[in-house]
């Protein structure tokens, strides 16, 4: 039996606020429905690169579990930016967007992807990682895509999709979706550890 014939009794519970995961979501057409849950994201600073989401994705996954039904898959998902030695959060403000889009201007990064994929019987945790370059950006340019999109909601104040991610991004080595916030092609293959 193939994965999607396996995967149709089957109700994914995203538990994400993200719109751009939500989107993705919904264009697999799955039977799915949308719960996240206000969850602290907060991290040991002796984490580095990959392992912050992969803790923050097991993390968001604990106040679900309870809640889950027997044919559900449960999924949830953290991304980081990684320059540096440092990690790029979501930024808190607006003068911190602005530094952290300085940074990654002329600049190469790694992005990294946790999902967590949990149902009542069993966990399995992964993660994919997208290198990705940056052209040298302007202040003028940082500057316009602060006031005309929302940096807030993002790892590392910027959207591949978005003004800075067209004029920027010089290239991308690995999965582009998993830089817009999630995996999917890794996810569908990583669903067989749970099916």
């Amino acid at each position: 039996m193939d994965r999607l014939n396996k995967v149709s009794n089957k109700r994914f519970v995203l538990a994400s606020q993200s719109p751009r995961r939500q989107a993705m979501f919904d264009s697999l057409n799955l039977n799915h429905i949308i719960r996240p849950m206000d969850v602290d994201e907060s991290f040991e600073d002796s984490l580095k690169a990959e392992e912050i989401p992969l803790y923050l994705a097991k993390k968001k996954a604990e106040p679900q579990v309870s809640l889950l039904e027997a044919n559900d898959i449960l999924v949830t998902a953290d991304t980081v930016v990684w320059i540096n030695g440092h990690v790029l959060n979501k930024p808190a403000d607006l003068s911190e967007a602005k530094r952290m889009l300085s940074e990654i201007s002329n600049a190469t990064h790694h992005v990294y992807t946790a999902v967590c994929l949990t149902t009542t019987e069993k966990q399995h945790l992964f993660y994919d990682g997208t290198e990705v370059h940056f052209h040298p950006l302007s202040e003028h340019e940082i500057d316009h895509y602060l006031s005309k999109y929302h940096p807030l909601d993002k790892a590392g104040a910027y959207g591949i999709q978005e003004f800075i991610g067209y004029i920027g991004i010089k290239k991308v080595v690995g999965d582009f979706y998993n830089v817009v916030g999630f995996p999917v092609q890794r996810f569908w293959r990583e669903l067989d550890h749970i099916l």
